[in-house]
Formats: C-alpha cells, sequence, structure tokens
C-alpha cells in the first residue's frame, strides 16, 4: 500500500510539472501575442478559466515566469506582465549579438560542407515572411523573422549555443512582437542566407552583426522614440 502511495504521488508530481509547463507556454504565447499586454494583471483564477486548467499548474507557470523576468509581482495583488525598459532590451541585445553573429559562422561551415537540409528550412522561413507581409499578417511575419533566427542556430549545430539562445529565445519573441518589422529586414535575412548558403564564413557573420545592430536601432526607436 505505501509503495502504491508513493507511485500515486510520484505521478501526481510528474503531471503536475508537465501541466505546468504547458501552462507556461501557454502564458507566454499570449504575452508574445500581446494578447496579455505589457503591465496587465494576471489573476490566477482567470488564467485558469482561460486555459481550461486547475490552478495548481497555473501557480507554477506564473511563479516560474517571475523568476524568469517576463512577469512581476504586485502586493497583494497577484503579477503582471513586465513592462521592457530601455535597460532590459539593450541588456538583450548585449547579450544576443555575439552569440547571433557565431550562430551564423557556424552555419555557414555547415552549409561549406553540405548540409542542404538546414538550407532549405531556412529558405522556407524566408518565403513564409515574404508571404506573411504581403498578406499583411504582422503576427505571422514576426513568427516567421523569428524561425528564421531559430533556424541558423539549429543548422550551427552547437549544443551549448542551442542552450544558450534557449534562454533568450522568448525574450527576442516578445521584443520582435512589440517593434515595428521595417521591410529592409527581410532584406537583411535574404543577405545573411545567401552568404550562408555560400559557406561564406565572416560574409554571414558580418552580415549579422549590421543585421542585430540594426534590428536595436529599430526596437529602441519603436519602443522609446529614439532618433
Amino acid at each position: 500500500m505505501a509503495d502504491s502511495s508513493r507511485a500515486g504521488a510520484t505521478a501526481r508530481e510528474a503531471g503536475s510539472g508537465s501541466l505546468g509547463a504547458r501552462a507556461r507556454e501557454a502564458v507566454l504565447q499570449r504575452i508574445v501575442d500581446r494578447r496579455y499586454e505589457q503591465g496587465a494583471r494576471l489573476v490566477e483564477r482567470e488564467v485558469a478559466e482561460e486555459l481550461g486548467m486547475s490552478r495548481v499548474p497555473v501557480r507554477e507557470a506564473l511563479r516560474a515566469l517571475v523568476a524568469e523576468g517576463l512577469l512581476e509581482l504586485l502586493p497583494h495583488s497577484g503579477v503582471r506582465v513586465r513592462r521592457l525598459e530601455r535597460t532590459d532590451v539593450e541588456h538583450l541585445y548585449e547579450v544576443w549579438e555575439p552569440l547571433a553573429v557565431q550562430a551564423s559562422r557556424l552555419a555557414a561551415r555547415v552549409a561549406a560542407a553540405g548540409d542542404a537540409e538546414g538550407l532549405t528550412a531556412l529558405e522556407a522561413t524566408l518565403h513564409q515572411a515574404e508571404s506573411a507581409a504581403a498578406e499583411g499578417e504582422g503576427t505571422r511575419e514576426v513568427a516567421a523573422h523569428t524561425a528564421f533566427h531559430e533556424g541558423v542556430v539549429a543548422m550551427a549545430g552547437n549544443p551549448l549555443l542551442a542552450r544558450m539562445m534557449e534562454q533568450l529565445s522568448w525574450q527576442l519573441r516578445l521584443l520582435f512582437g512589440l517593434r515595428e518589422e521595417p521591410a529592409h529586414m527581410r532584406a537583411q535575412h535574404a543577405e545573411m542566407f545567401r552568404h550562408i548558403a555560400a559557406g561564406d564564413a565572416e560574409a554571414a557573420g558580418a552580415s549579422t552583426l549590421l543585421h542585430v545592430r540594426d534590428s536595436r536601432a529599430v526596437a529602441l526607436r519603436s519602443l522609446f522614440g529614439d532618433a
């Protein structure tokens, strides 16, 4: 009987953890899609009802997102979506820039070794972005641009780099969704792709550096009115 009770408790804990992860992903997606706007107060009971879950996994998810810095605690009244400050954006780009540049260099080297599958996946995201832009679907265009950068990291084939980038992925998705998405960003992605496909690591890295720095300028202008 004791063994059975322990097994049941373990199963409940595992199930709770799994549901907590699902709740976290769902809340994150709503933040990125701006269904939960910056500064919006989230009530545990209401989020649980919206997700069709009990309050336990939702509570776990909200706590995790507070720890990750996407939500912040309110005194005696739950949590709210954290507003991105200028320093948050600057710090994010300071970390993302060298990682993105190195990912492009590594992806170019992989392409030079003959990885056509990775290139096919990257090219598909470029087409998706063009299609979304032509149809005026900004959210889908942002998703395609995010997928392009994630595809470069995947193609690079460095597990440590991938883990480091995974820690930034949701913050980048949120930022990309908040800023403007100028047409020239698509052209910059196309240029990055050409250098990666050509196996030119240095040109790929240089074009990525220019793109990330331009992206930073666009973000600061969109969010904080920088000239």
